[in-house]
C-alpha cells in the first residue's frame, strides 16, 4: 500500500509538471496553466496520502499491535489527516462544510 501511495504521488507529480502544461499550451490556455497544474498535483498528493494512511493502519494492525505502535499510528494519522484537510482547503478555496458556489 505504501508503494502504491508513493507511485500515485510521483505519477501525478510527473503528469502535472510535465504533461499538463504541454496540453494546456496547445489549447492556448496559458492563464490557466498554473491553476490546473496546482489542482492536479494537489489531488494526486491527497490520493497518495490516503493510501499511505491505509498502509500505516494495515501495518499496525497486522504486524505488531502494542500501545506504542497504536500511539505512533494515531500521531501519524493525525498529521496526515491535518495535511489532507489543509490541502483540500487550499485547493477548493473553502471549508469542507461550506456549500459550493
Amino acid at each position: 500500500m505504501e508503494v502504491i501511495g508513493i507511485f500515485i504521488i510521483a505519477g501525478f507529480a510527473c503528469y502535472a509538471l510535465l504533461f499538463e502544461p504541454l496540453f494546456l499550451l496547445k489549447q492556448d490556455k496559458v492563464e490557466s496553466i498554473f491553476l490546473q497544474v496546482r489542482q492536479r498535483l494537489g489531488r494526486g498528493i491527497l490520493l497518495g496520502l490516503e493510501f499511505l494512511v491505509a498502509a500505516d493502519i494495515i501495518h499496525t494492525v497486522a504486524v505488531e499491535l502494542t500501545f506504542e505502535t497504536v500511539g505512533i499510528l494515531a500521531i501519524v494519522v493525525l498529521i496526515r489527516t491535518f495535511l489532507s484537510f489543509t490541502l483540500e482547503v487550499e485547493l477548493s478555496g473553502r471549508w469542507p462544510w461550506q456549500k459550493k458556489e
